[in-house]
């Protein structure tokens, strides 16, 4: 199996972040490997969103995320797991994702309350 790819953290770019979390469900899917303190496996996002995700779309996106910078997966077996590089984004761009995040939780908080507004 090849290797995969990941960038030395002093190659992260800023537009490769925005760029890579420009996508709803890669956005989506990069809060719940953040929110976790273990690693994930890519198995575990098959349904994002209560939607189901095909697999090798699945691959891909992890792949964007992965060659942003924004995560490092680990092949163990037959399974991929991923787990966030925060903390040394962090070290080279400041509060950069914790102010994504925050505003991916704003976003996500209008979006249930406009829904729940529509159903009543």
């Amino acid at each position: 199996m090849r290797p995969l790819f990941h960038p030395a953290i002093e190659e992260v770019t800023v537009e490769a972040i925005l760029h890579a979390l420009s996508d709803p469900v890669r956005v989506a899917i990069f809060a719940e490997i953040v929110g976790q303190e273990c690693t994930q496996k890519c198995s575990s996002f098959v349904p994002v969103d209560g939607e189901a995700i095909p697999k090798s779309t699945l691959s891909q996106h992890f792949r964007i995320l992965r060659e942003a910078g924004l995560i490092r997966g680990e092949r163990r077996g037959v399974e991929m797991h991923n787990v966030s590089r925060c903390a040394e984004i962090d070290g080279v761009y400041p509060g950069l994702i914790a102010a994504i995040a925050q505003a991916h939780l704003l976003q996500v908080a209008r979006a249930a309350k406009k829904s729940a507004k529509k159903k009543s």
